[in-house]
């Protein structure tokens, strides 16, 4: 607990067993959080049984892969199911470190922010921790362009280290989101859709052999569905168009 919150990390999982029992063992030392659900998307490694042998992380685990996307709309049905007020996104892969966790939920817990993120791009060390070139650069581009089209100042769209509020994810209708990784930019959207504001603390970027990371074909589809969901927020504005995401 947290100022009386429950805090709850849930997990999306695919092929993470080298990693996740590290990235539970540093979630347990944060000594704030209440409950670990980590759902597996139908892993080809051992996940499941490294995971289930871990003290405190309640496993589910889908009967087919869903993808990134309807990995996460689990996560957060069964956090709420659970009784979460602050829900908290961690990856398994151990790209993001769990001391954040705290932080993250300090902010919700202090009502400054309903949505908070952990940024890669602010400080300014994300080439120096591993992040790609050319990923770096697209990262800004899209960055730039989604703040534009969704009228925001957000450092950037893409991490994966997320928490929300109870009331944030209650609100939301994620039942109408992609289930591909266009998902996390589409949250964000719908988010600021409905006037939640969004914090952001700085996070170091990590990239190893073992962290998940997309192709550059996926990528490059992940980047067209993103401006896709700005400009589909943009003409909602604008009274131009009608949308299922922004109602």
């Amino acid at each position: 607990m947290y100022q009386g919150k429950k805090i709850v990390v849930v997990m999306p999982a695919y092929n993470a067993a080298q990693t996740v029992t590290k990235t539970v063992d540093e979630v347990h030392q944060q000594q704030i959080v209440d409950k670990i659900i980590l759902v597996d998307d139908r892993s080809r490694d051992d996940t499941v049984q490294v995971a289930s042998s871990l003290l405190g992380v309640c496993v589910h685990v889908h009967e087919k892969n869903t993808g990134y996307g309807g990995n996460q709309k689990t996560c957060y049905r069964l956090a709420l199911e659970a009784g979460a007020d602050i829900v908290i996104m961690v990856h398994p892969d151990y790209q993001y470190t769990p001391k954040l966790i705290p932080a993250l939920a300090c902010m919700i817990a202090n009502d400054l922010h309903p949505c908070v993120l952990a940024s890669r791009i602010l400080g300014g060390y994300s080439l120096q921790g591993g992040m790609p070139g050319w990923k770096y650069v697209a990262n800004r581009f899209l960055t730039l362009a989604e703040n534009i089209l969704l009228g925001a100042k957000l450092s950037e769209y893409h991490t994966g280290y997320r928490a929300f509020s109870k009331e944030v994810l209650q609100k939301l209708d994620l039942s109408k989101n992609s289930d591909d990784f266009v998902f996390d930019n589409q949250m964000l959207a719908q988010i600021l859709w409905h006037g939640f504001t969004i914090g952001e603390v700085s996070c170091p970027t990590k990239y190893f052999k073992e962290a998940s990371s997309i192709n550059f074909r996926r990528s490059v589809k992940y980047g067209f569905g993103c401006l896709n969901v700005g400009l589909k927020f943009r003409l909602a504005k604008m009274g131009l168009c009608r949308s299922d995401l922004f109602p």
